[in-house]
């Protein structure tokens, strides 16, 4: 089978090649055919699993479709010839000419398509290189904004919010966050504006800042609904706590399921949030942590908790 499709693969490129060539009565070479043949020479080569001669052919199909001036054609062989690369497992090859592509898609202007591709370069190589994902999630996110598709963007700078926190690059993290939320805002999703909110604050709280952490509530008062909601009053009660170097109350908040299911990079920065001077005060007795490990004294706590929400 392998070597059935082997052959047919070489067949295309055979006629390919004879679709470059001139003479007296054909005075140009006839790229597009050229073109569609070594896409099915490309697929011949992929369908045998030659991933390498595949790569090779789309390269040479891109080749041809720029010749004629078929930008978007070429742009999208180019894609293909990456994804060769991914499935051969050379990330950062297969990522370099899908960013290759993503750049043709723009000046072709098609950049939503331009815009999709970042974001799948971003994920094949988010799993090696969080630095190199984070760069093309928001490469991405920045085509979506120029398109003014404010929720693809806002998306794609969610992840690059993500992955700065990943990356312990919390100020970054906090600029990201505060263009996010946004556009998140521009477009009225107030909802996912609240859950930002509380993003910011931990980030703003592990950077030691904790003007910028209340700034952050306070400028979130003018968004609807938020006052009063459960992210509104969770965020008053850390903040308080924090302030007051209250371990137990701060413990509390970032312990419940509120801040516990959010993203688990912000659910870490929750669990792994400290006051200040470290030695704060607690309001239970010091009984109370010893049976922590028991079920009854975490559901109080939540019930504690869960009662001061509403």
């Amino acid at each position: 089978m392998a070597a059935q499709k082997i052959n047919e693969a070489h067949e295309h490129i055979a006629k390919a090649e004879k679709c470059l060539k001139t003479s007296m009565t054909k005075w140009k070479p006839d790229y597009d055919g050229a073109a569609s043949e070594m896409a099915k020479a490309a697929v011949a080569f992929k369908n045998a699993k030659q991933f390498e001669q595949a790569k090779d052919a789309y390269l040479k199909e891109a080749e041809y479709h720029t010749e004629n001036k078929a930008l978007f054609h070429a742009a999208k062989a180019i894609e293909q010839a990456g994804m060769m690369l991914k499935d051969m497992k050379r990330m950062p090859e297969a990522v370099q000419l899908i960013e290759k592509a993503s750049v043709m898609y723009v000046e072709n202007g098609t950049s939503g398509t331009a815009g999709m591709a970042l974001d799948r370069a971003g994920k094949l190589i988010e799993p090696m290189d969080l630095e190199k994902a984070v760069d093309l999630y928001q490469k991405a996110a920045s085509v979506f904004e120029n398109e003014d598709r404010l929720r693809q963007a806002a998306e794609l700078l969610g992840k690059a919010s993500r992955l700065f926190v990943r990356l312990r690059r919390l100020d970054e993290a906090a600029v990201s966050l505060q263009k996010e939320k946004n556009m998140y805002k521009e477009i009225e999703n107030y909802p996912t504006c609240f859950k930002k909110t509380i993003a910011q604050v931990l980030v703003h709280l592990h950077r030691g800042d904790f003007v910028a952490a209340d700034k952050c509530v306070r400028e979130s008062y003018s968004l609807p609904g938020f006052s009063g909601s459960e992210d509104c009053v969770a965020m008053e009660t850390l903040l308080q706590g924090y302030d007051e170097q209250d371990e137990e109350q701060v413990y509390r908040v970032c312990n419940s399921p509120l801040l516990k299911y959010m993203d688990n990079d912000y659910a870490k920065l929750a669990i792994s949030l400290k006051v200040p001077g470290g030695g704060g005060k607690k309001k239970k007795s010091p009984a109370a942590p010893q049976g922590g490990a028991g079920a009854p004294p975490p559901a109080e706590e939540d019930d504690d908790y869960e009662g001061g929400l509403c």
